[in-house]
């Protein structure tokens, strides 16, 4: 590539982040939201801001940001926006949708003013606050609906069992709404969820109690390691989950300990890319800043082989593993 070339390819970096800037402020203030409500005719700058309750010049500088970096349109004073964007930021229900990462890529960010002397010292950060947890949430629609449409299609004897029934423990639950999306599609299941963050867990036991499933849905405060249910359950799942505990180890073999004959042990998340070749794609950049922020926080994740190794670690053995269309992984093992 020539200078010019490098130039403009990392000029195009810059306009990443104000896009990112753009996407976290149009999700947070619902301005995405509301000029997709207002198709096909669209909204005006000061219409736009009198609905969200901002400022009428930060709102119409927020337009012109957002349509120079190609998320919204504008024709003269009104803003519309294009439908394939709008689903893959604000339908949480898709395995593409993306809102959930554009929030938690912003809300991570807050916490590396303190990242140069990490790299320094090697001391992470000993506590994220609720912000971040609640931004994990919103990320993690996304995993819901890939367990859900992707997972599930792949697995067609794990989808069968939970139609049947049985009972269900989320380790490491957060907000609690992959339980309630289970319990939703499978009403013969029990379920429980483990939680230890302060926030989350409150957030878990609030949706519980406001989807109406509190009969069937029960929330602990504890950590991962810490399962006093020897041999009851059918599946014990990890969402997008082992990477971010101190001892995944622990609570995989925690976790195994919880599965019934029979039972399966299900871990979903992201991979490392394998190779250099890989690594340079948007989806190994992404892994690879994801990864940054994991060890700035004194966790990480693994490729599949260091995913796979953390069950042979734990006493399982070598797991199932299922690539998924989305980029995740499913790894799985089954007691005979």
């Amino acid at each position: 590539m020539s200078m010019d070339d490098r130039f403009d390819d990392l000029a195009a970096s810059l306009d990443g982040f104000y896009r990112t800037w753009a996407v976290y402020l149009g999700l947070e203030l619902g301005l995405f939201r509301r000029i997709r409500a207002a198709a096909p005719s669209g909204v005006t700058a000061a219409g736009l801001a009198t609905q969200a309750g901002c400022q009428p010049e930060v709102i119409d500088t927020w337009l012109r940001l957002a349509h120079a970096v190609d998320l919204v349109d504008l024709e003269g004073d009104r803003a519309t926006m294009d439908e394939h964007i709008a689903r893959v930021l604000l339908d949480d229900q898709r395995p593409e949708y993306l809102g959930g990462q554009f929030v938690s890529t912003v809300v991570s960010s807050l916490d590396h003013e303190a990242l140069v002397e990490f790299a320094r010292s090697g001391r992470p950060m000993e506590v994220r606050p609720p912000r971040y947890h609640r931004a994990i949430e919103a990320l993690t629609a996304q995993d819901i609906a890939v367990f859900f449409q992707e997972g599930l299609a792949a697995l067609p004897d794990l989808a069968a069992a939970l139609a049947g029934g049985g009972r269900v423990l989320d380790v490491h639950c957060g907000g609690g709404k992959w339980l309630i999306a289970v319990a939703t599609q499978f009403p013969e299941t029990t379920l429980v969820g483990v939680e230890r963050e302060p926030d989350s867990l409150a957030r878990a036991v609030r949706h519980v109690q406001e989807s109406g499933l509190s009969g069937r849905i029960t929330i602990e405060g504890r950590p991962g390691e810490d399962l006093p249910w020897p041999g009851q359950f059918d599946l014990v799942y990890f969402q997008d989950a082992i990477h971010d505990v101190l001892d995944p180890v622990a609570s995989l073999r925690a976790a195994w300990a919880c599965v019934r004959d029979g039972g399966r042990l299900v871990v979903l998340d992201w991979c490392l890319p394998e190779t250099l070749e890989d690594s340079r794609s948007v989806h190994g950049a992404m892994m690879w800043g994801i990864q940054l922020d994991q060890l700035f926080q004194g966790t990480r994740l693994w490729d599949h082989a260091g995913f796979a190794d953390l069950f042979v670690q734990a006493g399982i053995g070598t797991p199932g593993i299922v690539d998924l269309p989305s980029g995740a992984t499913i790894f799985i093992a089954q007691r005979s």
